[in-house]
């Protein structure tokens, strides 16, 4: 019995003692990750980064924490990321829409800010590499000391705003301009100008599916005035099988001839049989 209980006692020990081998401990991160979204114009924009904090330390100097006319991974732990949702252009530079690896060379009254296509959060990777971009941004001395390094926009503009590092007394701003002008008066080009040969086909098409044939009748004809000699096949189609629908058998019959002669001429015989079974050939 003493030797169970002995040997119970060891088993229960080692179970211990391995259980506390693998126990980890965890406390708050030195430099803590922030993912930050917003949209610059109409321009979706993302910033993944790490923020370490001064703790009175000396920064943007010869000597510093942060070596003035070295590269710079530009925040701490891995890479900092920049994503932009549509291209843009910055300090001239067009970027394309995607995923950037930011590093800068800080250099008194101005920085150089490196771009490189994303590949991983290892920023030494970068450095032997060509950037997709490089501009040079004013930097200046605030009056103010921000104890925590930070990335944050502004200047927002309809078409643009200002991406801003700030740490300690200084602060870099990367202006990044976007399409949204042109984009909106596309828009209203688009909006003024009326609906277009496919939203009236499209209208049309829903309509005659849930019982509302004269009214997709006056869509379809719209839409097929419209294409004119570009008449597209499967719209004509789908008017003569509204009008079919609706008892115009004649006017129908010409619709399928129309569709199936524009079908063979687009080489698509899909459409060809569909019009020659309904013209009974």
């Amino acid at each position: 019995m003493r030797k169970q209980l002995f040997t119970l006692a060891v088993a229960i020990t080692a179970l211990l003692f391995t259980a506390g081998l693998s126990a980890q401990i965890t406390a708050p991160s030195a430099s803590p990750t922030v993912k930050m979204e917003t949209k610059i114009g109409m321009t979706d924009f993302h910033a993944t980064y790490s923020r370490p904090g001064k703790k009175g330390r000396d920064l943007f100097t010869k000597d510093g924490l942060v070596p003035t006319g070295e590269i710079w991974r530009t925040g701490a732990n891995q890479a900092t990321k920049f994503t932009f949702g549509d291209d843009v252009t910055i300090m001239g530079n067009e970027v394309p829409a995607g995923d950037y690896a930011i590093l800068t060379k800080p250099s008194g009254s101005n920085w150089e800010v490196m771009m490189f296509a994303y590949e991983s959060g290892s920023w030494n990777s970068y450095v032997e590499k060509t950037p997709a971009a490089t501009v040079t941004v004013p930097a200046k001395e605030t009056g103010m000391s921000v104890e925590t390094f930070t990335i944050v926009t502004q200047n927002h503009t309809m078409d643009g705003a200002d991406v801003v590092i700030m740490w300690g007394n200084t602060m870099a701003a990367i202006p990044v301009k976007t399409n949204a002008k042109e984009a909106v008066m596309a828009q209203i080009d688009r909006v003024m100008a009326g609906p277009s040969m496919n939203d009236y086909y499209q209208a049309a098409s829903f309509l005659a599916e849930n019982g509302k044939e004269k009214k997709a009748l006056e869509y379809i004809t719209k839409a097929n005035e419209m294409g004119g000699d570009n008449a597209r096949f499967w719209m004509v189609r789908r008017q003569g099988l509204i009008q079919e629908a609706l008892g115009m058998k004649a006017e129908a019959m010409a619709s399928f001839k129309k569709s199936m002669e524009l079908a063979e001429k687009a080489g698509n015989m899909d459409y060809v049989r569909m019009n020659k079974k309904s013209l009974g050939m």
